[in-house]
């Protein structure tokens, strides 16, 4: 075996298997020339332009097209999204966008305010493992026993806790968020505002999502969910926190940028400006809801009892109780259907096992899914727990 055989494999793999994994999806062949091409040769430290003295920006020579790149790059950007904030296209992924988003604004100890990781937040939200729950105090808002967000509980936590910042976003949450009411209440405790809009950032650009820009102070995002590009992450922010947030990048928590990911994070935004990423964005939504839809059907129980996105969680604690997500998750992997375990609200199982499995249908709308598919997928997934349970009652 060597690198380019476990290449081969990967590929038969993503070309055989349906992709359920909500944070996956398949790039076009021009994202992956970018991404592949001689820009990853250069080092291009530093930014186009000092954009607050007017002088160049790099620290080495031989910039002047990449220059160009980047720049063309954060144009495009603000054009997905029809705004004027400010963009940087340099966070290696959407995790190292959290990071110095945060490092831009805070200070080791201040407070953030989020949803928990149990409740469909993501690691870098401030779970107790994460930089962001060591350098930071975390306080978390809960969910409703339906598994919607509990406003009331932001309003009533940010009042008691006076957070510096209140962070907005999900990696498992399959419903419409209230950026304005969360922006009000930020504004009303003086905490900076936050958006991490890194799963739902396609419906957003294609208008299936309230977007969030104009209310929250800053955006993060990665490239390579709904977006459906290279993997990396951006951050925007309103234009009078530019500084703080390039320098939180470099030389605060980067060194050189990735040219050839900018270069693939450039093809995604054209990508995502035309009409064909729209009419595939309404697709993603109507195929999600078919396929959840057909899971009430079949009985099980889903998270908030249906979807407004690209996502939605089947809880398995009330139907399948002697069966963890890790375990539908593996039988599964046997079938050729790949999504992940989830925690669902009131979990009682650890995260390693958890009791439900979030299931997206971004990357299969790629692949030309539509809503019959996405119903057939569901039946089959009901069959292939069926007989896990049949074969845990002959034992």
């Amino acid at each position: 075996m060597n690198t380019f055989d476990f290449i081969e494999l990967e590929k038969r793999r993503q070309q055989n298997n349906i992709e359920l994994i909500a944070s996956e999806n398949f790039v076009s062949e021009n994202v992956m020339r970018a991404v592949g091409s001689c820009l990853t040769n250069k080092y291009a430290e530093g930014y186009p332009t000092d954009r607050y003295s007017g002088n160049k920006g790099r620290y080495y020579g031989g910039c002047e097209i990449v220059n160009g790149l980047e720049e063309y790059c954060c144009a495009k950007w603000r054009e997905v999204f029809s705004t004027d904030y400010h963009v940087n296209v340099q966070p290696h992924a959407g995790s190292s966008a959290n990071l110095a988003a945060y490092m831009s604004v805070l200070t080791p100890g201040d407070t953030i305010l989020s949803m928990d990781l149990n409740n469909g937040g993501h690691l870098t939200h401030g779970s107790s493992v994460n930089f962001s729950g060591k350098l930071f105090n975390m306080v978390f808002y809960s969910v409703t026993p339906e598994g919607y967000i509990d406003y009331d509980d932001i309003e009533k936590k940010a009042a008691e806790n006076k957070p510096k910042l209140i962070l907005a976003g999900a990696s498992a949450y399959s419903r419409i968020i209230d950026f304005e009411r969360i922006g009000t209440i930020a504004k009303s405790c003086g905490a900076y505002f936050m958006v991490d809009m890194a799963h739902i950032a396609g419906l957003i650009a294609a208008g299936e999502h309230p977007s969030p820009f104009g209310i929250a102070d800053i955006i993060t995002t990665t490239t390579h969910k709904t977006l459906r590009g290279t993997r990396g992450g951006l951050i925007f922010c309103r234009p009078e926190l530019a500084k703080k947030v390039d320098s939180a990048i470099f030389p605060g928590t980067q060194g050189g940028p990735l040219m050839h990911i900018i270069a693939g994070k450039a093809v995604t935004a054209e990508e995502a400006c035309t009409p064909e990423f729209k009419e595939y964005i309404r697709q993603v939504v109507k195929n999600t809801k078919a396929m959840c839809d057909e899971f009430i059907k079949l009985g099980y129980d889903i998270v908030t009892g249906g979807t407004d996105n690209h996502l939605f969680l089947v809880d398995l604690t009330r139907t399948h109780p002697d069966l963890s997500g890790k375990d539908v998750q593996n039988e599964l992997d046997r079938h050729g259907i790949t999504l992940n375990k989830n925690c669902v609200p009131g979990e009682k199982r650890s995260p390693a096992k958890a009791s439900g499995v979030r299931i997206g249908c971004a990357a299969m709308t790629t692949k030309g899914w539509k809503e019959e598919d996405a119903i057939q997928c569901a039946r089959k997934i009901d069959e292939i727990i069926a007989g896990m349970e049949k074969e845990l009652r002959r034992k």
